[in-house]
């Protein structure tokens, strides 16, 4: 199918811009087929300005900012929604009781190229995973010398590895919509999903070729109002549709959820564990839960028969993706970590215990001496339970630094050994007061525990402007 001809004269309402670069390039996709768009957000003209210079050349597209207009979601043939928009939503509940079609654009890539998905979810380590696919499928499809002799090509895909993948979903400032120019001889789309884009899968019906969960923890709460099985739900499009000949790979830690759903799953699928990694595997990603999210990409390879050799040296030269654990600078000999995609508890517990055992004593109990991490954390609340964090705090932690915002106060409000906590409204503070108090052998982490709505746009704004602070030390 042409997309060309597919979107050209359809009357589309993307409901939601916004500014990481995903909606815009749909929006300038879709303008370029010629579809006639309409574009609401509830941020203003002022708040969208760089998303809104991008489509300045289109004349013909009805913006709508700062609001919603019933109007828009009654007459058009498609409604285009973005991650985030409400479950309740009232302009899309109109849309629907006008028959309109609801897209989001991962889905919609993928319905519309054809292409065997591989698709990556989980509360966290999907990032990793969906690169780390994604860096071994395009070693592999060197002239395909990646792929054992005894590989079927086409057994898994259409085409087998002849050239390289795509890489999209939820990856900063790629468009779906924009990936289907890229689509021709294209073996695989790898595709990391959250649980807002896996709705758009569910509402078409659909699950990727090879469906990978990595772990499911608390996370927007705040969305899901406190119910864990609504957020489930969504989750579980990642195989909810699968059928006979598809692939699904759980990590351990989803048992719990996913074992309550096996008598559906028709996928051939299994629950993978670190310990099928050898251990004379080397990589420079720290922490177990990296081992965890590694042997869930080699599963996959090797469904696909890739050589072990191959996947070999892309773990062991795989440095990871930024903003996750990521070595910044080394100032007199204090390692300085950024961590900003942690925006939950569970996440900065997971770096606080990975910096534990790099730099504990030789007493794993001893933590006196063994607290070398200056953790700096805290931003906008997603309503998640601090508690288990907050208690283990202590045993990592020598200095606590807090970044203001709403779930810092709500956290010091019920953690009484934050309350005296050094605290700041902006984050070049923070620095170099950790800064100042760090000495050889620590590690400076910023590892936040909670959204980053406030203070900047966005995660990857917060990692951005972190990494800039230091650079210039």
């Amino acid at each position: 199918m042409n997309p060309k001809d597919y979107f050209k004269g359809k009357k589309i309402t993307v409901m939601g811009l916004g500014l990481l670069g995903r909606g815009v390039g749909d929006a300038l996709f879709l303008a370029e087929c010629r579809a006639k768009l309409t574009i609401t957000d509830l941020k203003n003209k002022e708040q969208l300005a760089p998303s809104l210079k991008k489509l300045a050349q289109y004349k013909d597209i009805k913006f709508v900012l700062g609001k919603h207009d019933l109007k828009d979601f009654q007459n058009a043939d498609m409604i285009l929604k973005s991650a985030g928009v409400p479950l309740n939503s009232p302009f899309i509940a109109e849309a629907k009781k006008n028959k309109i079609p609801i897209e989001m654009s991962a889905s919609l890539f993928s319905k519309l190229s054809q292409i065997p998905v591989i698709g990556i979810t989980g509360t966290r380590g999907k990032t990793t995973v969906t690169v780390l696919i994604y860096e071994i499928l395009k070693e592999a499809s060197k002239k395909q010398l990646g792929l054992n002799r005894s590989a079927k090509i086409g057994t898994v895909g259409r085409t087998g590895l002849r050239c390289r993948p795509v890489l999209g979903g939820n990856i900063q400032g790629v468009s779906n919509l924009q990936l289907l120019k890229k689509i021709k001889g294209v073996p695989y789309a790898v595709l990391e999903l959250d649980s807002w884009q896996l709705q758009g899968f569910g509402e078409s019906k659909l699950s990727p070729h090879i469906s990978i969960f990595t772990t499911f923890y608390p996370d927007h709460m705040n969305y899901y109002k406190n119910d864990m099985n609504t957020y489930f739900k969504d989750k579980a499009f990642i195989f909810e549709n699968q059928k006979k000949g598809d692939f699904f790979f759980a990590g351990e830690q989803t048992k719990r959820w996913v074992s309550k759903e096996r008598k559906n799953i028709k996928a051939t699928f299994r629950f993978v564990s670190k310990k099928e990694i050898p251990s004379s595997w080397k990589t420079p990603l720290l922490g177990e839960h990296n081992r965890e999210n590694i042997a869930l990409a080699v599963a996959v390879a090797r469904t696909l028969e890739i050589k072990d050799s191959v996947i070999k040296k892309i773990v062991a030269n795989f440095k990871g993706v930024p903003g996750r654990l990521e070595l910044v600078k080394n100032i007199r000999g204090i390692k300085i970590y950024n961590d900003t995609t942690a925006t939950t508890p569970t996440a900065t517990l997971a770096a606080l215990r990975t910096f534990n055992q790099k730099f504990r004593t030789s007493d794993v109990l001893n933590f006196g001496k063994g607290k070398r991490i200056i953790l700096i954390m805290g931003g906008a609340d997603k309503t998640l339970d601090m508690s288990l964090l907050v208690k283990e705090i202590p045993k990592y932690c020598r200095e606590v630094i807090l970044l203001s915002g709403s779930g810092t106060d709500k956290l010091k409000t019920h953690a009484s050994q934050l309350k005296d906590c050094s605290e700041y409204d902006n984050l070049k503070s923070a620095v170099q007061k950790a800064l100042a108090i760090g000495k050889k052998g620590d590690a400076v982490l910023f590892s936040p525990a909670f959204a980053s709505f406030g203070m900047f746009k966005n995660e990857y704004d917060r990692g951005e402007q972190f990494n800039s602070i230091i650079k210039k030390l």
